[in-house]
């Protein structure tokens, strides 16, 4: 284990100075942790609070959501980006409802042959649900890592090597197993990176590492590679498609497609392009006549 991470030191601090979320009180169930993980994928904590309380709240099983039109779940999906992720989640919670008795499972190769589970869901739901000690890598796991470690001001581009190096940091007990806490550490880890060791600022006085990190024995090199860019949003198709989802969300059935110009009428071009993306994705689906809806709500299903 690398001496850039001392696990007690890291963990001492989480235990003071961790933010105190709703998914991180005990005895949720791992589809409440589930919601909660695909839910924060590239969204902000602070917009997630409210519709993870809703969801959980609402559907607190798998079936309850499964017994859903997959529109529904759509439509309360919101503001939070990215779609799709409602539509993955209710197929998961299919799956859950008919084949795993309404619990997610807590071993990482069974929740990657669920649907929508990826590598970093299916290991977050493990460790942060069940307490099992594997390595959970997102981009502030990779950003303290490369900093406190390998003396990088950012991270390279994803590889399978980020796992190996979160894994060579998790505490082992003096048998060489891994310890008891090193689920904690995990979420230890990645709260730093969230709060004290940002992409935007290195607030080196307020982290636990300071005294071992290899970047700040380095003198804070700055990033040698390209200039790290920032995606835009404004004006994106990605805007587009979530202006014409609001149009459906806010309704109660299906409407012209006349509705659609209203909500976005900068770019008549991109505009259907961006209604031809939710149909292709399966977020919205179009009547015989010509009318158009949220996935899985027929005319007469509202």
């Amino acid at each position: 284990m690398s001496p850039s991470v001392p696990p007690h030191h890291l963990v001492a601090w989480f235990d003071c100075h961790h933010r105190d979320l709703p998914w991180r009180e005990p005895g949720l169930s791992g589809w409440q942790i589930l919601i909660s993980e695909i839910m924060l994928q590239q969204t902000p904590v602070a917009r997630v609070i409210e519709p993870w309380t809703a969801w959980v709240n609402r559907w607190p099983v798998p079936s309850a959501m499964a017994a859903e039109p997959v529109g529904e779940v759509v439509r309360a999906w919101g503001k939070l980006g990215y779609p799709r992720r409602a539509m993955r989640l209710h197929e998961c919670a299919r799956v859950l409802a008919s084949e795993y008795g309404d619990v997610v499972p807590d071993d990482v190769e069974t929740l990657l042959d669920l649907p929508g589970i990826g590598d970093y869901t299916a290991r977050a739901v493990a460790c942060f649900a069940y307490g099992r000690r594997v390595p959970v890598v997102d981009v502030n796991v990779r950003r303290v890592i490369a900093r406190a470690v390998h003396g990088r001001q950012h991270p390279g581009n994803p590889s399978r090597r980020d796992l190996a190096d979160a894994e060579a940091l998790l505490p082992r007990s003096p048998d060489g197993s891994p310890a008891p806490e090193a689920p904690r550490f995990s979420a230890a880890l990645m709260e730093l990176g969230a709060v004290v060791c940002t992409a935007r600022e290195a607030r080196c006085g307020r982290c636990p590492l300071e005294a071992t990190c290899t970047w700040v024995a380095s003198g804070r090199p700055e990033h040698a590679g390209p200039a790290r860019r920032t995606q835009k949003f404004e004006g994106t198709d990605r805007q587009a498609r979530g202006r014409l989802l609001d149009v459906l969300r806010a309704t109660s059935g299906p409407v012209e497609g006349a509705a659609f110009d209203v909500a976005w009428e900068r770019d008549p071009g991109q505009r259907a392009r961006a209604l031809d993306s939710l149909l292709v994705d399966g977020l919205v689906e179009v009547t015989d006549d010509g009318l158009f809806h949220l996935a899985g709500e027929a005319p007469s299903d509202r």
